[in-house]
Parts: C-alpha cells; sequence; structure tokens
C-alpha cells in the first residue's frame, strides 16, 4: 500500500512539473492570459466533437464520438498510473515540437487512454494514451519523430460515460468502471466488456470541480 501511494504521488508530482513547462512556453509564446485560463481551470482546450445520445439513465451519458485523428502511443505494464506518466511524458514532447515539422501543438482535452488488460492477473496490460490534435491540425498532423508514437484515426463511435470528480487514479477508475457496467447491465445494454477508456480534463493545477470520465464502448449494431 505504501509503494502504491507513493507511486502515485511521484506520478502527480511529474504530471505538474510537466504542465509548469506547458505554462512557461505558452507565457514566452505570448499567450499569457490564455495560459493561466488553461493551468488553473482547464477552459480553452478544444475538444472532439461529439453527438449526445438517449440515456436510459441519468448515472451515465451516451456520446457519439465521430471521426478524428489523435496523437497516440502505447505503453506496456502491470500499473495504470506510472502507464499514463510515461505516455503523457511521450505526447508533451510531441506537441511541444518534437517532430518533424518542429511545430508545436496546442494542449487539447481529454487525455485518453485505452485500457487493454492482460489475459491473467500477472499479465502486463497495453494502455494507449492519446491526446487529440486540434481542427487546425487534423488534416495534415505532425509526423512523430518518437517510433513509440503514432497519428491514430480513431473512426466514429458510440461510448456509455460515467463522470467523477476529484484527483483520478487506478482504483478510482476501477470503482467507477463497475457501477458503469452495473447501470447498463440493469438497462438490458451490450457493451464491450473486455476493452474501456480513461478520459481526464483537467491540469494537475486544478484543485476543484475537476473532471474525470470513464468510457465503455458500445456493441455494434448487428
Amino acid at each position: 500500500m505504501f509503494c502504491h501511494n507513493y507511486n502515485y504521488k511521484k506520478m502527480r508530482i511529474q504530471l505538474r512539473l510537466l504542465f509548469f513547462l506547458t505554462l512557461h512556453v505558452t507565457i514566452l509564446q505570448g499567450g499569457i492570459f490564455k495560459a493561466v485560463q488553461q493551468a488553473l481551470f482547464s477552459t480553452s482546450l478544444q475538444l472532439p466533437k461529439f453527438i449526445p445520445g438517449h440515456s436510459k439513465s441519468e448515472d451515465y451519458d451516451v456520446r457519439t464520438y465521430q471521426s478524428a485523428k489523435w496523437v497516440s502511443t502505447r505503453v506496456t505494464g502491470l500499473e495504470y498510473d506510472p502507464a499514463i506518466s510515461t505516455g503523457f511524458r511521450r505526447l508533451f514532447r510531441y506537441i511541444q515540437g518534437s517532430n518533424e515539422q518542429k511545430e508545436k501543438v496546442e494542449m487539447t482535452a481529454p487525455v485518453t487512454c485505452l485500457v487493454d488488460p492482460g489475459a491473467g492477473p500477472a499479465c502486463e496490460t497495453t494502455f494507449t494514451v492519446s491526446f487529440y490534435l486540434p481542427e487546425e491540425h487534423q488534416a495534415d498532423p505532425p509526423k512523430p519523430t518518437d517510433p513509440d508514437l503514432f497519428i491514430e484515426d480513431r473512426k466514429e463511435h458510440t461510448v456509455f460515460v460515467s463522470t467523477f470528480g476529484g484527483f483520478s487514479n487506478q482504483q478510482k477508475s476501477r470503482d467507477q468502471l463497475l457501477q458503469l457496467m452495473k447501470s447498463l447491465q440493469r438497462d438490458g445494454l451490450e457493451f464491450q466488456e473486455k476493452l474501456y477508456y480513461t478520459a481526464g480534463y483537467d491540469s494537475p493545477f486544478k484543485l476543484t470541480n475537476r473532471r474525470n470520465e470513464v468510457w465503455l464502448l458500445k456493441k455494434p449494431d448487428v
């Protein structure tokens, strides 16, 4: 338990340092007010477009996301929190100009993580961490120079969404996921049981009114 808490605190410190660097770079580029807004309130961030759907209950939402490009990286391991930290660092370097065009890319929200669990409790899980690419880069995204990064052409898909506040971690996401599964089973809705997404919308500097989500993919209609 001590080791898990230590790793979680270490990851939060690392993420805060990364966001501080983002804030510093944005200020140097002249967008002081926008940088402060993004760091403290997570405002002015572009979001992927979706169409809200009909939900049978108030404890989850239904969204159909439009096709869009994301920059993504895969991390394998046993623990969610260190994987998110590793993936975020790789993607952060990309948006700061570590790409073939040496072009800076604005931060967006949410940061998503597709979790593909291993076959057993001791098997490694594949975590695909992603940043949504802003509208101005959708047609022709800067090409990554890091071989661990790739441009993901995410097709239209429908997800069931559970939203929760506070600072997220592996256990909180799992608890929300289990509750979402129970709600969907109660309402007779079919979803993909193996894969799921987590989504985070806020800078580590934001202390209140935080927004986290878990997504379950709707099974395609036959």
